[in-house]
This record gives structure tokens, C-alpha cells and sequence, in this order.
């Protein structure tokens, strides 16, 4: 999966896949990668719009959505 780089001191890049809700992230600072299995695109949207992406991360996707580490 594509991901993009972010301004975050906690992630590095984010990628979505629309096709099976998957949203991947690389973390900071080993790089380790997580996909986060059905995650609705209303989610993702509002996680990259939000002010915080760490923030949004802890509230409203770790531990609500099964996780997957790739990396």
C-alpha cells in the first residue's frame, strides 16, 4: 500500500486502502508499521484532517479498531 508522509512527531505516513477499509500507519521513531482492518473511510478522512494525528489515533482508532503489524 501507498502511504503519504505527515507532519506528526508521532507518525511518519499514512496510507488507505478504499477497496478493503484498511488504514496504514508508520510510526515513529522505528518505523514500525500497523494496518488497521475495517476502518471506515469517514474515519480515515477525519484522521487526516484532524489537528492532532496522534491525538486523533489514541481517541478514535487504537483499541477500536483490530490492528495488524506489518513491519
Amino acid at each position: 500500500m501507498d502511504r503519504i508522509p505527515v507532519e506528526s512527531s508521532y507518525i511518519n505516513s499514512v496510507g488507505y486502502d478504499i477497496h478493503s477499509s484498511t488504514l496504514e500507519i508508520e510510526f515513529k521513531p522505528d518505523y514500525v508499521v500497523f494496518d488497521y482492518l475495517n476502518v471506515p473511510y469517514s474515519v480515515y478522512v477525519a484522521f487526516m484532517n484532524s489537528s492532532s494525528l496522534g491525538k486523533f489515533f489514541h481517541k478514535y482508532i487504537k483499541h477500536h479498531y483490530q490492528d495488524v503489524q506489518i513491519i
